[in-house]
């Protein structure tokens, strides 16, 4: 397997990773990103070197943020493996223009190629199962198709989040069923690590629980529509973001301990 000495993760919440609490923070979080470089750290350290990590991921961000401010600062960090996860907001937003929205990731790729930098990309989740979400998922499969495309053209990784089946399980998805518990986070971090060319291994199954009554469904949608949605579309209408006000968590490069310990999931 091919090892790296510099890994810099940029994107939105879901690579920042909201909903991972990281209990040596407070108000910070893991989240796949930190756990797939204790991952390759671990691989570094087998091929005889460190490797250092950076995440300039904020919440809340849009695709254009990525490119145009995460971008330059991950570039002047001189990665040789970026993770470039983003769009998800965007196409949230009603009217979205997915072709553009590809074509911009596409040139964000092209220029980190350029430099013979390594990319890392994820596809969307399949939003089927998913309250009004499930609105956006033409949407997201055209974008899923135009993101396979970019890493084939351009020689880049892929995880396809979309084929997941751990990740269509409810228990793997945090009370605001947008962002993922440590369980998901895990999973994802495991399937990139596979991706980058790490040795397959066989997902511990999650155990056997009892789907939700449809009375049981339709009252926590409603709490969560009232929790969640009402604020959302509150921040939408004001021009307000999630991220705002906040910095990126790990903006420089530092050495990871393969050795160090993060918190396991429940299952």
């Amino acid at each position: 397997m091919k090892t790296w000495q510099r890994y810099v993760a940029i994107g939105d919440s879901f690579s920042e990773g909201m909903c991972d609490p990281d209990p040596a923070s407070e108000n910070s979080f893991l989240g796949w990103t930190d756990r797939l470089a204790h991952l390759l750290a671990a691989d570094a350290r087998d091929a005889g070197h460190d490797l250092e990590y950076a995440n300039l991921a904020i919440r809340g961000r849009l695709l254009g943020d990525i490119v145009d401010r995460q971008l330059p600062l991950a570039l002047d960090l001189q990665p040789d493996l970026v993770s470039m996860a983003g769009g998800g907001n965007d196409i949230l937003r009603p009217g979205s223009d997915i072709d553009a929205l590809a074509a911009r990731f596409e040139e964000a790729v092209i220029e980190l190629r350029s430099r013979g930098i390594d990319v890392l990309m994820m596809t969307p989740t399949d939003p089927a199962e998913a309250p009004l979400l499930r609105a956006t998922r033409s949407r997201s499969a055209i974008y899923l198709a135009h993101l396979h495309t970019i890493a084939r053209r351009h020689d880049c990784h892929l995880v396809d989040q979309w084929g997941m089946r751990a990740l269509k399980d409810w228990r793997v998805w945090a009370p605001d069923r947008i962002h993922m518990t440590p369980e998901g986070h895990v999973r994802v971090a495991e399937a990139a690590h596979i991706a980058l060319g790490g040795s397959p291994s066989e997902l511990r199954p999650l155990p056997s629980a009892e789907k939700a009554g449809r009375l049981e469904f339709v009252r926590s949608t409603a709490d969560w529509g009232r929790e969640y949605v009402g604020p959302w579309v509150q921040r939408r209408l004001t021009g307000r973001s999630s991220g705002d006000g906040i910095t990126a968590k790990r903006p420089q490069l530092t050495r990871i301990d393969p050795d160090e310990h993060l918190p396991a999931p429940r299952f």
